[in-house]
This record gives structure tokens, C-alpha cells and sequence, in this order.
């Protein structure tokens, strides 16, 4: 079901621990969006898309030196976007499972346009939901400014093709603070990024951050927001994995 691809873990994807960082796992998603589109029609009918929500589900942590095999579907769908799962496993036993919310763009308005007859059709192969909707998952309001506050200093290579951040750079971030939240990650877990506006390249991102030993479900949180000149373009959140 659905298309597959697979590679070896590379030194540069991981951390001290030679677990597979955030950053790199997202690479990874992009990874195989590019050569599933490669692979068919898409990169001719429906070029352009972006991500505006990406769930990763930590069952079991991939390690380095492994090998993945990554398989990528349409789990959901509208006219203008899609859900695409994908289920990230590795040689020794590692389990990633993904979801990401892709909406796909006109490449000369940047503005959701109908995705082809021929991409719906392929879509739909592995989903009977063609009633996807939009809802936002993380909802929290953003902390006001603080000291506590940190930079997030954005690098000529953080820009994509459309010159904005690249979706991956923000989970360089939320690797920053994990190395003090370790055990955070230390099982089952789930981290949820959305973003809700592009960043462009010079512009100067500041990161708020929250810990909750026990949030409202009774377990540990680590909720970001990533602001522009007051404005939240990006908000994570990362707990254990819900039962």
C-alpha cells in the first residue's frame, strides 16, 4: 500500500545518543514527498505543495547505524489538500509513525488551488475520507514576551525554493530544548508542529516555551511558539504518546 522507498540512517542525523533527531525525520518526509512525486505524475499536474501541520509518533526510537524503510499514503482528503501518513520503520526494530496535513498551491499565487483529476484519483486509492477539513490542534495562546525568550537565528541554508524557513529547520529548535527535557523523549512520545504562517529568509524569529510537568491530561508537555515581530508563525507541542 502506497509508495515506498528506504535508506541507511546517516552519523549527521543523529544525536549524542545516535537517536534520530526531529530535524532529520522531517528531512526524511520530505525526502520521500519528493520521490513519490518524481516517481509519477505529480511533479508535472501538482508541483507545489506546503505542510501546515506534521504529527510525529515516536513508537520506537530509530537508531544509528540502522536502515529505514519508509512507505507514504493519502489517509484523508479534500479537493485542495491532503493528509499523507508516513510509517518510518528500521532494520532493528524502530517505529516512527507519521502524519502530515499537505495543501497543495498555485506555484504563482501561493493560495490553495483544486488538486488535479488525476492526483485525486491516485489519492484516493487508500482513503474512503474525501471530506478532510481543517482543524488547528494546538490552540493554547502564546505566552507574552519574557526574559526566557531565545533567538532562533535563521541560516542561508534554512531557505527553501519558495524563500521561506524550511518546515525541517524548526525542529533544530525543539532539539535545542529537548537536551534539557530528556526525558521527554525517553518513551513513547508525540510531537505536533503547525505552522501558521511562512517565514521569510532575514526576518528574526524569538522562541517561548513552556514547560508542564502535568498538563490538563495529567502528563508532561514542552509546548513552543515560534514569533515574528509579535506574530506566532509556529507552535509545537511534545508529550508522551497518548494511550
Amino acid at each position: 500500500m502506497g509508495f515506498a522507498s528506504a535508506w541507511p540512517v546517516r552519523a549527521g542525523d543523529v544525536d549524542p545518543y545516535h537517536r534520530l533527531r526531529f530535524d532529520a525525520a522531517a528531512r526524511y518526509l520530505q525526502d520521500i514527498a519528493w520521490e513519490e512525486m518524481q516517481s509519477g505524475f505529480f511533479h508535472r499536474t501538482d508541483p507545489a505543495w506546503i505542510v501546515r501541520r506534521t504529527v510525529v509518533d515516536v513508537v520506537r526510537p530509530v537508531h544509528w547505524p540502522d536502515r529505514v524503510e519508509l512507505r507514504r499514503w493519502c489517509s484523508a482528503m479534500s479537493t485542495r489538500w491532503t493528509n499523507m501518513r508516513v510509517r518510518i520503520t528500521s532494520e532493528d526494530g524502530g517505529l516512527i509513525e507519521t502524519e502530515g496535513f499537505w495543501i497543495n498551491i498555485n506555484e504563482f499565487t501561493n493560495m490553495p488551488t483544486r488538486i488535479s483529476d488525476e492526483g485525486l484519483a491516485q489519492l484516493a486509492r487508500t482513503t474512503d475520507e474525501h471530506r478532510l477539513r481543517w482543524r488547528p490542534w494546538l490552540t493554547d495562546p502564546t505566552p507574552p514576551e519574557s526574559d526566557v525568550d531565545l533567538p532562533f537565528p535563521v541560516r542561508a541554508t534554512d531557505i527553501d525554493q519558495y524563500n521561506h524557513v524550511n518546515n525541517a529547520a524548526y525542529w533544530q529548535a525543539l532539539e535545542q530544548y529537548l537536551v534539557d527535557y530528556p526525558k521527554l523523549v525517553a518513551g513513547p512520545h508525540r510531537a505536533v508542529i503547525e505552522y501558521i504562517a511562512p517565514v521569510l529568509a532575514r526576518q528574526h524569529i524569538s522562541v517561548r516555551s513552556r514547560y508542564e510537568p502535568g498538563d490538563r491530561t495529567g502528563h508532561p508537555a514542552l509546548r513552543l511558539w515560534f514569533v515574528v515581530g509579535g506574530v506566532t508563525t509556529t507552535a509545537v507541542r511534545i508529550g508522551p504518546l497518548p494511550s
